[in-house]
């Protein structure tokens, strides 16, 4: 599924342009992060659709979901901004960017500087380098461009080997490791357990994937990670401030 990703992102970047330039203020997911007065700082996500589950949220409305999610208390909000495989825009995340007060990370298969002058351009805070998509080389290099331009990245890995590529070629401030297999699309938190054990001391460990409930988010902590990603689960309740703070929390609230 990856390299069908990747190899439709290819045509729209041939064809990318860059918007207008606004300005924006900026908040650090890094800092966010290492200040969440929880067990670990929850990345709330803004999807609509996935690949492999369809339409996730039929009421959807990105602005009011992440204007929620941070008056809920979230450390930061990941957007997505895929077209074609996620039914995202990024002119969500312009929108975003003006209704809330934490980092906001662009989620996309971002693989080309364009996309990353393009990450700074609609106001992203953070974005989202994936260790499969590309040579550690090349992620390195839009690693350094992106902090170049303002803006931080979340490096995300599935897998030990991939692990070890990026960390042969430099260390990343803030690591995210996948649970979910790119094969089988399953999802396990033994895969944080695992993977945190290799992560440097100096990251800070992002779990991706397969985090529903807060047992699990206080399961990810104990495993290293100082933040957690959580995007299907949050996305499919009703009330999604009451679910945030449940996640957060353990408690029903209201």
């Amino acid at each position: 599924m990856l390299e069908t990703i990747l190899a439709v992102k290819q045509q729209e970047i041939e064809k990318l342009f860059l918007p207008e330039e606004q300005s924006f203020n900026h908040y650090s997911l890094y800092n966010s992060l290492k200040k969440a007065p929880h067990a670990a700082g929850l990345i709330a996500e803004v999807k609509k659709a996935s690949p492999s589950k369809g339409i996730i949220r039929e009421d959807f409305n990105p602005v009011q979901i992440a204007y929620d999610y941070d008056k809920a208390g979230v450390q930061a909000i990941s957007v997505l901004t895929d077209q074609h495989f996620f039914q995202g825009h990024r002119d969500y995340l312009t929108a975003i960017k003006k209704v809330v007060d934490v980092p906001v990370l662009r989620k996309d298969f971002i693989i080309d500087s364009i996309q990353v002058a393009e990450s700074a351009y609609i106001g992203a805070d953070a974005i989202l380098l994936i260790g499969e998509a590309m040579e550690a080389k090349k992620l390195h290099e839009l690693y350094c461009q992106a902090y170049e331009l303002g803006m931080e990245a979340l490096v995300e890995v599935h897998s030990e080997d991939t692990l070890n590529h990026i960390l042969n070629e430099f260390t990343p401030k803030i690591l995210g490791i996948n649970n979910r297999n790119l094969h089988t699309f399953e999802t396990t938190l033994s895969q944080t357990e695992q993977m945190a054990k290799r992560a440097p001391k100096e990251c800070i460990l992002v779990s991706e994937s397969g985090i529903f409930t807060y047992e699990d988010l206080q399961k990810a902590a104990a495993y290293g990670a100082e933040g957690v990603l959580v995007g299907e689960s949050l996305m499919r309740q009703k009330d999604i401030k009451a679910a945030v703070r449940k996640l957060l929390e353990g408690v029903n609230v209201g």
